[in-house]
């Protein structure tokens, strides 16, 4: 059994709605995206998906929704890869580059037939709440709410996936900075940026409760693939600790008809599929006991993940 590979961006639900034939089109604009904001576009798209479903949305909003998340980026197409790509942080010159692929993105959609429907991802994903987003400083009630969705789960993966320029950052920091992001900006701060709305945060926070019940499935669903994993590391080591048994009898035996008899018990207990022999046996036990050990607290660790979004408060 291969070591399961855990996608936290599942497609379940994208896959329900059958958003292959909605979507070729759309999808094939990503094409010339680099391959960090085509696979970012993507998982923000999965993330808006199950959002529109913990919030109830009708299932036409759902799929419009979704394809505005794919296409939210496109403008970065344009944006020049030295400051797309820059491994440090921006300029203030570069950031103001940065931010014209939501125009960008807004005039492509715009220019063709097939996307004007969605354009709104691309144009308002930025836009905050109280009015310190971009393009346009708009503030909650001008906000489309496809866009106030996208910026949430825009956020997220962004903060909480490996960019060039920063480190990883937990999925509990992520969060917590999320609901730092839906609380109002004190004076005290030193805040530089115009707040038209000193009542709201950037963030919706319902939107925000949404992502937490997406997370906390998510976390959950991996404690299962893993544990599942862990079941069948253990069966392996009981079947490998048999081999030895044998291995130790045949080592410490004289006799010939013996260390025959004991050579074929370590044999009956080896996956030859898996190439294991008499030689190098208990080179894959150790591995699978010191993967079983990894495991098992990572798992331990996801646990207490998972307990600690559900004391979650915005």
């Amino acid at each position: 059994m291969k070591d399961p590979e855990f996608d936290f961006y599942d497609r379940t639900s994208l896959k329900s709605y059958n958003l292959d034939s909605a979507m070729r089109y759309q999808l094939g604009c990503l094409d010339s995206l680099d391959a960090y904001t085509r696979k970012h576009c993507e998982n923000v798209a999965t993330i808006t998906c199950r959002l529109c479903e913990h919030l109830h949305c009708e299932e036409g909003f759902t799929i419009y929704c979704t394809i505005c998340a794919y296409l939210h980026d496109l403008g970065k197409l344009f944006i020049p890869p030295s400051v797309l790509q820059k491994t440090s942080k921006l300029t203030d010159e570069e950031y103001e580059i940065m931010k014209t692929h939501t125009t960008i993105g807004y005039n492509m959609c715009m220019k063709d037939l097939k996307l004007r429907p969605y354009a709104a991802g691309a144009y308002y994903h930025h836009e905050a709440l109280n009015g310190s987003g971009y393009p346009q400083g708009l503030t909650k009630k001008d906000i489309p709410y496809e866009a106030q969705i996208i910026r949430v789960a825009d956020e997220f993966e962004a903060i909480s996936a490996k960019r060039q320029y920063k480190t990883h950052i937990g999925i509990i920091d992520t969060l917590n900075i999320l609901i730092q992001n839906s609380e109002p900006l004190k004076p005290k701060e030193g805040i530089k940026m115009i707040i038209k709305d000193a009542t709201v945060g950037k963030i919706d926070k319902k939107i925000l409760k949404a992502l937490f019940k997406v997370i906390l499935e998510d976390t959950e669903y991996e404690i299962v693939v893993r544990s599942e994993y862990v079941q069948f590391i253990e069966e392996e080591i009981k079947r490998l600790n048999e081999a030895e048994k044998y291995y130790k009898k045949y080592l410490s035996t004289n006799s010939e008809s013996k260390k025959e008899y004991f050579k074929q018990g370590v044999e009956m207990y080896l996956r030859k599929s898996n190439g294991e022999t008499i030689d190098n046996f208990e080179n894959a036990l150790n591995e699978y006991k010191i993967s079983y050990k990894n495991r098992k607290e990572h798992i331990a660790q996801l646990y207490k993940e998972a307990k600690e979004i559900k004391k979650l408060k915005v």
